[in-house]
């Protein structure tokens, strides 16, 4: 399976940190948050990581380069403006074949093993999510992770009559590429395609157990990387 890390973002929320290098090259532990990814996704086997840049992304490419240092291979697919979520995956889609592929967002950091994920079967469902308790900026969540049962949990919006639990995307799914189906290219958030296919009853999901946590203030930024020095996380 192929993988795309989500990098194009603008970075707002972590200014004055971000006008001068893109987010997922901020540093935790000693090394950028975007390399956390490419390691992790490396030593479950991913050989092609596809990822996306816009803002300040010379800076991505000439570090990143082609990705051999990591073993991998980095195809770049480059934006003059970021074009959301879904827009910067369906410029991208061709890379993946008609085959689903594993999407990182490259502003979280986790110790979530990926090899679960690496040969995950779709079936004719369109998505499988990672979700996560809700963090303190986020207490509510985004959607509804069935109860536990024989046969896989699935995924539901609030709007859905449903039994589970409140719980917050990680960032990190596996996507059919039949999910933009017939799209144009364009800047396109992902959320309304999710919920769609969900009131289908076409999204499936997971717990994730193991730590994680959104990078989205210079505090928290912070706050991990003292975390991660004293092995607290």
């Amino acid at each position: 399976m192929k993988a795309m890390i989500l990098a194009a973002g603008l970075g707002n929320r972590m200014r004055p940190l971000t006008l001068y290098k893109p987010k997922p090259l901020l540093e935790v532990g000693g090394k950028p948050l975007i390399v956390w990814h490419i390691e992790a996704l490396a030593k479950i086997g991913v050989t092609e990581i596809i990822i996306n840049a816009a803002w300040l992304k010379d800076q991505l490419v000439n570090t990143l380069c082609d990705g051999s240092q990591f073993g991998v291979k980095i195809l770049w697919s480059l934006e003059d403006e970021g074009l959301e979520t879904a827009g910067g995956l369906i410029k991208a889609l061709f890379h993946f074949e008609d085959q689903p592929f594993l999407v990182v967002n490259g502003d979280v950091w986790t110790r979530y093993d990926f090899s679960g994920l690496k040969d995950f079967a779709l079936g004719d469902r369109l998505a499988h999510l990672v979700l996560v308790d809700n963090p303190p900026q986020h207490p509510n969540g985004d959607f509804i992770l069935s109860a536990e049962s024989a046969h896989q949990q699935m995924v539901s919006t609030f709007e859905q009559e449903n039994d589970g639990e409140a719980l917050t995307f990680s960032g990190i799914s596996v996507l059919s590429p039949k999910l933009f189906a017939d799209l144009p290219q364009g800047k396109r958030p992902l959320a309304p395609l999710l919920k769609d296919a969900m009131q289908q009853g076409l999204v499936s999901g997971e717990k994730m157990t193991t730590a994680w946590v959104d990078v989205g203030t210079p505090e928290r930024l912070m706050q991990l990387d003292q975390q991660i020095r004293e092995q607290a996380i």
